[in-house]
């Protein structure tokens, strides 16, 4: 026993002896228990140069704590009645996503931490309510299945998918206030808050529930094209390379798009391509858990499926004690709390304050979570983020989000790499190489450069490596379309292009020739390919 342990029950004894021996004389049961009631309700002072014991605070997480915490990027409206109407539907209406949904993909990151898996998500950065509607939902689909085939051929391992769709509304802003055409206006903050023209800035909580509905929509008909054939191999792909104008490059992703096609005609030829496997795929929804007033009206408490291990970071214990232990249910078999608005949400960098309001919602939650780590994030409250949200440390829980930039990749990455290894902690290292990129046009537009990106993702996959990791995932804003919001790649778009085709609301998208591209280029990496892209004297070409 420790010695000072040891001295404190010492002293307890003598109290005991002194005034309560006589009492329990015939009673060691009752004396053992007044010895022990001493220790927890008196505690004498620390012995000398003695560390006080940390106490454990009762657990009492509820999807409405975060209440109680301060709060980023904070929604103020101007009409109360109106948001606990709104809140108050909300939190009647059914889930969007399952359990069983959400413990799928639980199982899919883990193998992606253990590196048996690779992780690709892409979708918009601010989708808007505009967007659910059957032709950017379709070309987003085909493309996430032509990127993933890709890096299947690549990596040599299964990929997960998971879209930045059907609830990416919200976008934290830098500031609450802007200035459109000389008059200060609210912040466009996503079509979940506000919309986009001046006129229609103010917050409307009504819009939770459009957001409810927009993202209902769109996950069923991302489910219903699944169940139809959308993503079926045996259907033939569109793989255009003519906007490819650097020969060698053309050459090496007609190499891969023929290995791939070859590959599927074999298996068609020697009839191993009836399996539901080449049919469809397992497509799963994300956003950024920015609005915490619609993700906690969508936090339910339900039963876990049948088959899943329980997750010991949300046990039924610490909320109510064993009223969750339903009808002598094995442990695994109780509930938990779980986000139904996506299969997957994350903490932006804004808001991944150790004491905020976002902290504490995250950490009760029984889904998978993603924390983008930017240049501000320092090693140690890497570690301490990651003890707080996944103390029990599950496998895969935690996706950690890297967004440096190219110029600091190699500084800041090295570090938290240690760090998280030092931990114990078993996470999904994703690369988030858009964010940390972004810059404006000396005419004010907002930009990212091809080569930029791919500098950041090439460094983050030597890094990894030399550290005795792995890069897990990539994390891109992209859309289906034919969009001019980036420049460079092999189209070789120029500042003076983004004119042609520039819709983003908030930040530029890779289309989907770049997306494709850069998938091609990640897959060329893992088969040791060597790929260097060289830049044109106009305006940084490639």
């Amino acid at each position: 026993m420790d010695d000072n342990i040891f001295a404190r029950l010492q002293g307890y004894a003598q109290q005991f002896q002194a005034n309560g021996a006589r009492q329990f004389q015939s009673d060691n049961a009752a004396a053992s228990a007044f010895i022990a009631q001493q220790f927890l309700d008196n505690p004498p002072e620390p012995l000398p140069n003695e560390r006080p014991l940390k106490s454990v605070p009762v657990d009492t997480w509820s999807p409405s704590s975060w209440r109680t915490k301060p709060i980023k990027q904070e929604v103020s409206y101007t009409d109360p009645s109106a948001v606990t109407s709104a809140l108050s539907q909300l939190s009647h209406l059914p889930p969007i996503v399952t359990p069983t949904e959400i413990h799928k993909l639980k199982s899919s990151l883990r193998d992606v931490a253990l590196g048996k898996a690779f992780l690709l998500q892409g979708g918009d950065c601010a989708e808007l309510f505009s967007y659910c509607s059957d032709s950017p939902i379709d070309a987003k689909i085909k493309l996430l299945l032509q990127m993933s085939l890709v890096l299947i051929w690549g990596a040599n391992k299964p990929v997960v998918r998971i879209a930045r769709m059907a609830g990416q509304y919200a976008k934290p802003r830098s500031s609450p206030t802007e200035t459109v055409n000389g008059a200060t206006v609210l912040s466009f903050r996503g079509d979940i808050l506000n919309g986009f023209e001046p006129a229609a800035r103010d917050l409307d909580p009504g819009r939770l529930v459009q957001a409810y509905f927009h993202s209902a929509a769109t996950l069923n008909y991302v489910r219903a094209q699944l169940a139809s054939g959308i993503a079926d191999l045996h259907n033939p792909l569109d793989w255009g390379l003519g906007h490819v104008r650097d020969p060698a490059l053309q050459e090496r992703y007609q190499r891969i798009v023929s290995s791939i096609t070859d590959s599927l005609r074999f298996m068609r030829t020697v009839g191993v391509d009836t399996g539901a496997g080449l049919q469809t795929v397992e497509l799963f929804t994300s956003h950024e858990g920015l609005v915490l007033e619609y993700e906690e009206a969508l936090t339910r408490r339900l039963r876990r499926p049948a088959g899943y291990p329980a997750s010991f970071a949300t046990d039924d214990a610490r909320v109510d004690s064993d009223e969750n232990a339903i009808d002598g249910e094995a442990e695994g078999d109780a509930k938990a709390f779980y986000n139904t608005s996506a299969h997957f949400l994350w903490i932006g960098d804004r808001t991944r304050q150790l004491e905020g309001a976002h902290v504490e919602y995250f950490r009760g939650l029984e889904n998978p979570i993603g924390i983008k780590v930017g240049p501000s994030m320092k090693a140690l409250e890497l570690v301490e983020l990651l003890d707080i949200v996944n103390p029990q440390k599950e496998i895969g829980k935690v996706t950690l989000i890297t967004r440096y930039g190219q110029d600091k990749v190699e500084t800041m990455l090295p570090g938290h790499i240690e760090a998280v290894k030092a931990s114990g902690h078993v996470v999904v290292w994703q690369c988030d190489p858009m964010h940390g990129n972004t810059r404006s046009t000396p005419t004010g537009i907002k930009t990212r450069h091809f080569s930029s990106i791919f500098s950041e993702l090439s460094s983050a996959l030597k890094i990894h490596k030399l550290h005795g990791s792995f890069l897990g995932g990539v994390h891109l804003e992209l859309t289906g379309d034919a969009v001019t919001e980036c420049i460079g790649g092999s189209e070789g778009l120029v500042e003076e292009d983004l004119s042609l085709n520039y819709t983003t609301f908030c930040d530029p998208r890779l289309n989907e020739k770049q997306a494709l591209e850069l998938a091609f280029l990640v897959a060329g990496h893992y088969r040791g390919e060597n790929v260097v892209l060289r830049r044109d004297s106009r305006a940084g070409r490639e």
